[in-house]
């Protein structure tokens, strides 16, 4: 099982005669996922790779008599909140934007007409999602060649604000012999579709998974709001988390790499976050290489206690 992805996955690629979309697709198909169209402006009757171009998401839906599950989005930033709508309205339900500096009302808008329409966004400024050996949506993991070994299949789902460091996470995992059930770059900006809890129960409903591992950075509400609702909700999964950029915590004001990692106030600093995290029961590493070791410690834990949650004191 896994979440979100599977090998009856259908999606499209907006913006799909771009230069980083050419890419994507190709990267895409090597990996053994099912694209049934692209969707430029002006440039229908076009292929790419093989996968027929339209002018619009509709015009596709006509031609091709069927809704796909999913749209890859890859428009310029001006353009993205129409392209989003456009899927959406559509019938589109999983959409990943891969396309950032996004302004936050338009991030906002999407997230709530996903909200409506029953929606689920992923990102944006981030690199997709992927189910390891079965099929992949965006660019997360890069080259098929490359992905089949850093992702291979297992028990741990990933979410990462960073599109790299869910790469190095699950390569750690796989080298470990745990493996990845379903990976997930979320996205670094401020405003996202789906953030750690707001996936949580996706990834609490799916069998394969029993373990989650979190790459999580400075700045924002997100690891409250996940420490929360695992608190709330007694969650069966133990959860390990990396939290980058703790150098933060004596920069006030200083953000690096993601326009989600700006530190508002006290709760947005790495330390508040760990702290938080840790409260919560939820393992939070030192560095990278100790992610497997306290997966397997967390796992064990919940063997013998009946929960896969420890909570610390």
């Amino acid at each position: 099982m896994s979440i979100l992805i599977d090998e009856s996955t259908t999606f499209i690629v907006q913006g799909i005669t771009g230069r980083e979309a050419v890419n994507l697709t190709r990267e895409c198909l090597d990996y053994g996922s099912t694209i049934i169209g692209g969707v430029t402006p002006g440039r229908r009757g076009r292929e790419v790779h093989g996968v027929p171009v339209f002018d619009s998401v509709a015009q596709l839906v006509e031609a091709t008599g069927q809704v796909p599950d999913g749209s890859v989005v890859t428009v310029p930033p001006a353009f993205t909140r129409d392209a989003v709508f456009e899927a959406i309205e559509a019938g589109v339900r999983l959409v990943v934007i891969v396309t950032e500096r996004i302004p936050r009302f338009d991030v906002a808008q999407m997230v709530e007409l996903a909200a409506l329409r029953g929606a689920r966004i992923i990102g944006p400024n981030c690199l997709g999602l992927m189910r390891p050996g079965v099929a992949k949506m965006g660019g997360i993991g890069g080259p098929a060649r490359d992905a089949a070994k850093a992702y291979g299949a297992g028990a741990v789902g990933v979410m990462s604000r960073s599109g790299g460091m869910t790469t190095e996470i699950s390569s750690t995992l796989t080298a470990a012999g745990l493996g990845v059930s379903t990976a997930i770059s979320i996205g670094g900006d401020a405003i996202i579709g789906s953030t750690y809890a707001e996936l949580m129960p996706l990834f609490e409903a799916d069998e394969q998974t029993q373990a989650i591992v979190i790459y999580s950075e400075p700045g924002g509400r997100m690891e409250a709001e996940l420490a929360r609702w695992v608190t709330e909700n007694n969650s069966r999964l133990p959860i390990v988390a990396f939290m980058a950029g703790r150098f933060m915590d004596e920069m006030p004001g200083m953000s690096f790499g993601h326009a989600g990692t700006i530190v508002e106030g006290k709760a947005d600093t790495a330390a508040e976050k760990i702290a938080r995290l840790e409260a919560a029961g939820i393992a939070v590493a030192q560095e990278i290489a100790e992610i497997p070791d306290l997966v397997r410690e967390r796992l064990g834990a919940g063997a013998g206690s009946g929960s896969g949650r420890q909570v610390v004191a």
